[in-house]
């Protein structure tokens, strides 16, 4: 025990000689280390130390029962500044579950038992944030800005409020610098298929930068290496190195690092079904398992190695759990772990409760988000309308389709006259428009939207921005897009058909497909923000149009609906859209005029045209009727006499069910759709970005 205590001592002291840090620094400094400059003063760096950290999850299994399952089992270690921790192990071993798990992030379905400080003080979900940069390991970003605009956005809104610009700006250049972006700082991240931008390595960097920005004393990396080639490994690795010799407390996770990597490391934790196998230097790792009897081979990488030691092998699961099991006990009662664990325990044990320092917090800033509302508003439609601008191609792809389409539609029903045809192909024209621009503008939305999302959460949850602020920019931001489109497409429709040409009546129909749009871009939200992924919400979107389009009144009379699909009705924007339409159009329209070749009403009289056909003249040639030229004309005047002539506009409302006094209801009812799809698609989205350690 003797042995154990002085190499616990002699490692405790080696750590505070090389970052001048000593014990009689206490109590007096401490109270000042906690209040300089009203917050946690870590100019001296920052310990975070967890200690027994258990997560469980629920496992449905084969027969319909339910159990928990272990995610991470005891786990415990200490990270400390100006050295690299990395969290090493095979997939499943708990590697991200702990960081999440220290995060507070992704936990909604966890249970997360345990204790970890940040300094002897208790690290809570505000604490870590003011504290702490995550870089995950998906890079999200919007890909048509450039990487030195994106690193502007983060500095709007991720820095303290009383930083001014210009010095945000020299912040910016100077990660840049650091970061090794110089080159590309001009240059667009990229979309995959439509913008060529940067490398991976690149991207990685980035991401790196945009935490560095805060100038965290805790940086956390979820497998930064992943998907990059072996240079580009290196180099975001050495990046993370000199951020560590800064005086950051840097800890990633890493699957399978080349030997290069590994030997960059300071300190060394590996995992292995949630339980600790090593925690200490890395380079006494190999000799740590030379001496428990799992030696590593000379030629081995010795992450290759640990890694296959540790990994379960197919189809002998039982026997390698109990292998596991072995090593991890091992550990436990070796020398290594009896010194991770009085180290853990001098950093918990004495747990600083948290309210002095929330009280400081919360006096530094009222929220978790350290831009205000308007501040956030303003970085946001900043950067909306910078990838809208470089988007542009999109935009003119969309404006030139609706231009052709519209022509399309305008030649085929072109110059209609107000007669018994005319009325079919005026009713007719008014519900292709309808239907065009749902489905035309249904799609997009899904497709932009859902492929956005991820990118919001990873914002939201780092405290850069509200939900209202960013749902409320993103409808400002594309309302002229949205309103430009359908009054082009409309008002190049409604004059080659020939609608009524009256200015008003023509600014009424513009009114109505600019709130039918709106409709529309609300259920595309709503579905964005309520399915988890797009190609979920492609699949639910007809399955919504189809029965409202069936409802809008031009495939089913209105008065013919079956009362258990009434409430269909009410919700469907083609019937509203469709019959305001109607009304405008035909409502006090008058001087319609009849042809002999009416198409049959609903006021067609079958017994008139019976006893017409049976008072025909025979053809005793054939046995049919006669076809003289005589003949031929008395049908024509009969059928016409038997068929009802629509003369006046009411009479084709009538024909449809709908009624001219419910034009201003159909306007209300489409503004009440717009508000009701957009206040669900944000309560979604509000309980999508909720977070359990927020509760």
């Amino acid at each position: 025990m003797n042995d154990k205590e002085g190499l616990l001592d002699n490692e405790q002291e080696s750590y505070q000689e090389e970052h001048h840090l000593h014990d009689n620094d206490e109590p007096e400094h401490h109270e000042q280390y906690l209040h300089q400059e009203s917050r946690l003063n870590v100019e001296k760096g920052v310990t975070l130390a967890w200690q027994d950290i258990y997560v469980y999850t629920q496992e449905v299994k084969k027969k319909g029962c339910s159990g928990p399952k272990t995610l991470l089992n005891g786990v415990s270690g200490i990270a400390r500044p100006g050295e690299l921790l990395a969290i090493m192990g095979s997939s499943g071993a708990g590697k991200s579950t702990l960081l999440n798990a220290l995060l507070y992030r992704n936990t909604d379905n966890l249970q997360v038992e345990g204790s970890w400080t940040v300094n002897g003080i208790e690290a809570t979900p505000q604490l870590l944030t003011a504290l702490s940069g995550y870089v995950q390991q998906d890079d999200l970003f919007l890909g048509t800005l450039t990487v030195k605009e994106n690193l502007v956005f983060q500095a709007m809104l991720r820095m303290d409020s009383i930083i001014p610009m210009e010095e945000r700006m020299e912040t910016v250049d100077h990660v840049i610098k650091t970061l090794g972006l110089v080159k590309s700082q001009n240059t667009m991240v990229g979309i995959p298929g439509q913008i060529k931008g940067l490398s991976g390595g690149e991207k990685k960097r980035l991401s790196v930068a945009c935490e560095v920005l805060t100038n965290p004393a805790l940086l956390f990396c979820d497998e930064p290496t992943s998907g990059l080639d072996s240079y580009m490994a290196n180099s975001v690795v050495d990046t993370l190195l000199e951020l560590a010799k800064l005086g950051r407390t840097v800890v990633c996770t890493i699957h399978q690092p080349s030997s290069l990597i590994f030997s960059k490391f300071d300190r060394l934790m590996l995992l292995t079904e949630g339980r600790i196998a090593y925690f200490g230097d890395a380079n006494l790792a190999v000799q740590y398992f030379n001496r428990i009897g799992y030696p590593c081979p000379l030629t081995y990488n010795p992450a290759d190695f640990f890694l296959d030691t540790l990994s379960l092998q197919p189809n002998r699961e039982e026997d390698g759990v109990e292998f596991l099991t072995k090593i991890c006990n091992k550990f436990k009662e070796s020398d290594e772990g009896t010194i991770l664990d009085e180290m853990v325990n001098r950093e918990i044990a004495n747990i600083d409760q948290p309210e002095n320092f929330s009280n400081v917090l919360s006096g530094q800033r009222e929220s978790v988000y350290k831009a205000s509302w308007t501040q956030q508003f303003t970085a946001l439609v900043w950067r909306e309308w910078i990838s809208l601008i470089r988007n542009s191609r999109l935009v003119k792809v969309k404006f030139i389709q609706t231009v052709i389409m519209s022509l399309i539609i305008g030649i085929v029903f072109l110059n209609q006259e107000l007669d018994q045809p005319g009325i079919m192909n005026l009713n007719g024209a008014f519900f292709v428009i309808i239907v065009n621009l749902s489905f035309g503008n249904l799609f997009p939305v899904l497709n932009v939207f859902c492929s956005e999302l991820p990118i919001y959460l990873r914002e939201h949850f780092n405290g850069m921005y509200r939900a209202d602020t960013y749902f409320l920019t993103k409808q400002l931001v594309q309302i002229p897009i949205f309103v430009l489109q359908p009054v082009l497409y409309t008002t190049i429709i409604y004059f080659m058909v020939g609608f009524d040409p009256d200015i008003v009546k023509f600014l009424w129909a513009l009114l109505v497909v600019i709130l039918l749009t709106q409709d529309v871009l609300g259920v595309g939200y709503l579905l964005s923000c309520a399915v988890p992924k797009l190609d979920i919400a492609l699949t639910i979107a007809p399955v919504i149009n189809i029965p409202l389009l069936l409802m809008g009144g031009f495939y089913m009379n209105d008065g013919s609906i079956p009362v258990y699909f009434l409430w269909l009705k009410y919700l469907s924007w083609f019937h509203y859209s469709f019959e305001a339409l109607m009304i405008n159009q035909w409502s006090g329209l008058a001087n319609i005029s009849c042809q002999t070749n009416a198409p049959v009403s609903p006021e067609f009289d079958g017994n008139k045209v019976l006893n017409l056909f049976l008072s025909l003249p025979v053809n005793s040639t054939f046995g049919g009727f006669s076809d003289s030229a005589d003949d031929r004309g008395l049908i024509n005047s009969n059928v016409t006499s038997a068929v009802h002539c629509i003369e006046h506009g009411d009479e084709v409302l009538q024909q449809y069910g709908f009624h001219k006094d419910n034009f201003w209801f159909d306007i209300l009812c489409l503004v009440l759709l717009t508000l009701l799809f957009r206040v669900l698609a944000f309560c979604c989205l509000l309980a999508k970005s909720h977070r359990k350690s927020q509760k």
